[in-house]
């Protein structure tokens, strides 16, 4: 599924609909390049589940994983420095063990909700059955507007997936939805 996010407003909206249909042991994976918006959505997604706004919400690129209390318990990690994996890369075996060592897996089990940055290469390290979430930019930086591309890989995230379209088709806004690849 694809919906377009003209403003920064409809990111919010999007990452509030998204929250709604969300349950301890989700994993949500953000993809896309720097300065897409992967943080900015996070943020918003942990604001939708009710984490306090005087607590910063910042990228963990450097400490790797952060923990918040909202509705749910919430692990927000960055895979982006993990043993120099990037997305051209795929995710090298050390990667992968240092993933393991962050304890991410575990926290789903325990009934965390995991968001991980740049986690598409480690999908499956992380028990599988993600929501993807592609935020495309537009070529000019300085353009307003974003995109979202969806996808689900498992049961669990496709249950959710087609819950949070059902809802934004039937919400009356105007989503500019559609169906793109992921």
């Amino acid at each position: 599924m694809r919906i377009e996010l003209p403003s920064r407003r409809s990111t919010i909206r999007l990452a509030r609909a998204l929250a709604d249909r969300l349950a301890g042991g989700d994993l949500v994976v953000l993809a896309g390049d720097l300065g897409a918006g992967k943080t900015f959505f996070a943020r918003a997604l942990c604001r939708a589940l009710g984490v306090p706004p005087e607590l910063p919400i910042t990228s963990p690129t450097f400490t790797l994983v952060h923990e918040h209390e909202g509705r749910v318990p919430i692990a927000h990690a960055d895979a982006y420095r993990l043993g120099g994996a990037s997305l051209a890369e795929g995710a090298p075996g050390g990667a992968t063990a240092e993933l393991a060592q962050l304890g991410l897996r575990e926290r789903r089990a325990e009934g965390a909700l995991v968001v991980v940055e740049w986690g598409e290469p480690f999908v499956e390290a992380l028990g599988g059955d993600a929501l993807l979430i592609h935020l495309i930019a537009p070529e000019d930086a300085a353009a307003p507007g974003r995109a979202a591309e969806i996808r689900a890989t498992g049961a669990r995230s496709g249950a959710v997936l087609a819950a949070l379209e059902a809802a934004l088709r039937g919400s009356g806004g105007s989503w500019g939805l559609g169906h793109g690849a992921a």
